[in-house]
Parts: C-alpha cells; structure tokens; sequence
C-alpha cells in the first residue's frame, strides 16, 4: 500500500518534498516503488520488517528515503510507532489441503493490516489532500490453488471500490495498481514451499491433486519466466500519485490486460474458460 500526504502534514518535515508511506519494501514491488518515489524527489517512509532491511536501505544513499522499522502488518502493535514516525507472498495448495495458520497470517498481513494502518493515517491523508493506492493482483478470477492469494485481492478489491465511495466527499482517491506477472521473491518461495508441503500432506490425500499440481507447477515455472520487472510497477505508482485526475484502476505486468479483459466477461463465461484449463 502506498499513502500520500503533502508537506503541510501537521508536525512533520519534508525536505524533499510530498511525504509517502510505502509497506512491504524489503524486496520487490514496495522496494521498487520506494526507491522509484524517493530518486523523484518525494520522501518516502519505506516500511520494512527486519533491522537488517533498514542498512540495506540506508547503503542505497538516497538521502529522501527514510527506512521505518518495524512494520509487520501482521502485528498490529507495530502500528502506532510507525504512524508517530510519519507524524504486504501467498502458498500453492488446493483448498482442502491449505495450512489454516498460514491462511490467517495471510489475511491478516494483507487485509487486516492495510485496513489498520489505512485507519491511522487517514486524519493526516485527510488533511494532507492525498491519496491512496493498493497494489493487487487482477484478483477477480478464481485461479485454483492459488486461493490464499486471490481471496486476499477480491477482499481488497471491494475495500478499495467501497472506500472511494466513502472518501468521495474528500475527493480523496482510493486507486488500485492491478499488477499481472512481476518479478519477485515470493514465486521462488512459493514453489519452495509447495515441494516442502508435497512431503509432509498425508500421501492418500494428496494423491488426488497429484496431477493437477504437478502441471500448475509447470505452468507456473513458464509463467516465471515471463513475469515483468518490478521497476514497471513503480512507474505506474509513479504516474498514479501525480495525476491530476488519476484512473481508479491501472494494469501492469504480464497477463495483466488479458486478465482485465476476462473481469468484462460474465462470471459464468469466466468460470467456463478457467475450468477448461484445469
């Protein structure tokens, strides 16, 4: 999630300019657009998880992004330290195999958390006329066994479009970055994690999925190979945050105007052309 505020946020200095708060920029797209934001002149507050995070930030040398630690969105005590500083990969398996524990730290981090630190900045957002942007996935198609992931962005979805009907009187914009195929960690470890769950599911009941997921994997490792550099995401944040009429939806990324166009269709066509592939 990115917010933006203006330098006349009450009590705080921006010597370079707009401030913005950036999470999840210890790698990927949040690195990408926080070091992006900051290279053009904004002072970025680039939330991290880990102490070792904020040095690797710090040798990057760029004197407007300011490394905030921590910031687990999963943990929401971690909130009001990094609102006074200012003053979220998914798993592969199908649904009846998915581990709950892992299942509830991802709808935490990427929906509970955003809508708590959503909560604490919006006074100054508010009075900072700014704006907010949520990076997802184009999440409304059902894409089997990665459901973790994509139940997250339908969840995003409808809080991003309901919030911009209630931010309406503000005319603050609540602006979604639908992002297809990037290049991140989280593939790599997805795949990791799929091969470490093969081995511990009980044999009599993976053994149904067997097929299946051995050919998601496979899809999966020549959909790697053509995912978009996480920079391109970072461009579009950029162009969103300073727009003067900005779209509500932007798409970037591999597959990303493909997916657009399959969220035009009714939900049962789309049903009919996703089960054709599985």
């Amino acid at each position: 999630m990115v917010t933006r505020g203006s330098k006349n946020w009450p009590d705080t200095t921006f010597p370079n300019g707009e401030g913005m708060s950036v999470t999840g920029c210890s790698s990927g797209i949040g690195r990408a657009v926080a070091v992006h934001l900051a290279q053009r002149g904004f002072t970025v507050f680039a939330t991290v998880r880990k102490l070792d995070d904020v040095e690797k930030l710090r040798e990057l040398k760029i004197p407007n992004l300011l490394p905030t630690y921590p910031l687990d969105l999963s943990k929401l005590d971690h909130l009001p330290g990094i609102v006074q500083t200012v003053t979220g990969g998914g798993s592969i398996a199908p649904i009846e195999l998915m581990d709950l524990d892992k299942f509830r730290l991802e709808l935490e981090t990427r929906i509970l958390g955003p809508v708590a630190l959503l909560q604490s900045f919006l006074p100054l957002i508010r009075q900072g006329r700014g704006r907010i942007v949520w990076i997802v996935t184009p999440g409304l198609i059902p894409i089997p066994y990665v459901s973790s992931i994509h139940a997250c962005d339908f969840a995003v979805n409808c809080l991003a479009r309901a919030h911009q009907l209630e931010l309406k009187q503000w005319r603050i914009p609540s602006i979604q970055i639908r992002c297809g195929g990037i290049k991140t960690a989280a593939p790599g470890e997805s795949t990791r994690e799929l091969e470490e769950s093969l081995r511990q599911w009980p044999k009599e009941r993976v053994g149904v999925y067997a097929h299946a997921l051995q050919k998601e994997q496979e899809e999966f490792a020549v959909f790697d190979t053509k995912r978009t550099d996480p920079e391109e995401v970072a461009k579009v944040v950029h162009t969103a945050l300073c727009a003067g009429k900005p779209k509500r939806t932007y798409k970037v990324g591999y597959m990303a105007r493909a997916a657009a166009m399959l969220e035009l269709l009714p939900q049962s066509a789309v049903d009919q052309i996703m089960a054709k592939r599985t």
